[in-house]
């Protein structure tokens, strides 16, 4: 199995830890039934929990890496059932749930794709996001709409950019990054490396952000305060991208489903998405997809 290292990530930003950590170290070691075990167990001694249903979430991705889409499945209606009764009440109680229903989404999603049913699982997608179009789940559902049908297509218009019909003749290559991200800065020298080879080729490099609501150490900021933080961490981290233009726009990642940061986004010369990838990419992997679009 597909070993689960991005859980490490992801749990950094979590608020439970726990039987969360120890249905992980149970997945990590293929050991499903001591997964369920814990599971069960803490079950009968807590009863549903937010907690409880992201252990069941991460049940569910390790399933599906596992290729036992039936077990996916599963997991993922599992945790649907515990979550959505307790989507009531105040938006912050309600946003503890939504971690775990975010993945049981993606999972069913994909079960969906990987079962050769590419089309019900985007209609499937679409549907959700009718439903939690208002709350945090909007980029998360929007990215997997578009890892499954954003290729091919034209690029998506971007707010506070250049236009792709004023860029049309030149290949793109969207960044989106975050103040925050560690992983954009680490980067950084690969998307410097690929912008001084194909460049001076017709590559344009265009770096989407957008506002969190806080600056550093997590202090909350209005946007007339963050923006400046955000230009500052441009200028001290991202100098090695030169001028690259950094569009200020929520609404850029909502349309584009960049949830995960870095997402990089390549657009052919005629405006037409040709690679549509969440996280972090080598240079070699960079640069395959970048010499197959200016080709």
């Amino acid at each position: 199995m597909m070993r689960l290292a991005v859980a490490a990530i992801l749990l950094a930003s979590s608020a439970f830890a726990g039987i969360v950590d120890d249905v992980l170290a149970a997945l990590n070691r293929n050991d499903f039934a001591g997964a369920d075990r814990q599971v069960q167990a803490y079950r009968r001694a807590r009863g549903a929990d937010p907690q409880l249903a992201e252990a069941i979430s991460w049940q569910g991705r390790a399933a599906l890496a596992a290729k036992n889409l039936d077990r996916a499945a599963a997991y993922a209606d599992q945790t649907r059932q515990m979550v959505l009764p307790n989507l009531r009440g105040p938006q912050a109680d309600r946003e503890q749930w939504l971690f775990a229903l975010g993945a049981s989404i993606e999972v069913n999603a994909q079960v969906l794709a990987d079962r050769g049913e590419s089309a019900e699982a985007v209609e499937f997608l679409r549907g959700q996001m009718k439903t939690y179009a208002a709350t945090s789940l909007r980029e998360r559902i929007q990215k997997n709409i578009n890892l499954l049908s954003l290729e091919g297509k034209p690029a998506p218009a971007l707010e506070a950019a250049p236009s792709f019909a004023s860029l049309r003749g030149k290949a793109v290559l969207l960044f989106f990054w975050a103040h925050w991200c560690g992983d954009c800065k680490a980067d950084i020298p690969v998307i410097a490396a690929v912008m001084k080879k194909y460049g001076p080729r017709g590559l344009v490099l265009i770096g989407p952000t957008r506002y969190y609501g806080y600056v550093a150490n997590g202090n909350d900021a209005p946007p007339e305060v963050e923006k400046p933080y955000i230009e500052q961490v441009r200028r001290k981290f991202y100098a090695p991208l030169g001028d690259m233009p950094s569009p200020l726009s929520n609404a850029n990642f909502a349309r584009y489903g960049a949830s995960t940061t870095p997402t990089l986004v390549l657009v052919d010369r005629q405006g037409i998405v040709r690679w549509y990838h969440p996280g972090q990419a080598t240079e070699r992997e960079l640069s395959a997809q970048i010499e197959r679009v200016l080709r």
